[in-house]
C-alpha cells in the first residue's frame, strides 16, 4: 500500500478570516507574541501498490480536495505502508 500525505493551504494573499480568529484568540490568552495564523487542512490517503500515484492525487486535488483558484497543495509518498 501507498499512503499520500496532503497540505493544503491558501494562497498567499487570500484572506484567511479563521487564520485570524486563531491568532486573535492566541493573542487573547496571553500569546501576543503571534502576530499572525493561516489555517490550512491535513489528509492522509492510502492507495493501492500499482497506480500512477503522481498522476492520481494531481487529479484529486484538482477536482475536489483544493480549490486551485485560493488554494496551494503539496504532498509526499510513502510506499510500502501497512495499515
Amino acid at each position: 500500500m501507498i499512503k499520500v500525505k496532503i497540505h493544503i493551504t491558501l494562497k498567499p494573499g487570500v484572506l484567511d478570516p479563521q487564520g485570524k480568529a486563531v491568532q486573535e484568540s492566541l493573542n487573547t490568552l496571553g500569546y501576543e507574541q503571534v502576530l499572525n495564523a493561516r489555517v490550512g487542512k491535513y489528509m492522509e490517503l492510502t492507495l493501492e501498490e500499482g497506480t500512477d500515484v503522481d498522476q492520481q492525487v494531481e487529479e484529486m486535488c484538482a477536482k475536489l480536495l483544493a480549490n486551485p483558484v485560493i488554494e496551494d497543495y503539496e504532498y509526499t509518498v510513502e510506499e510500502g505502508v501497512t495499515q
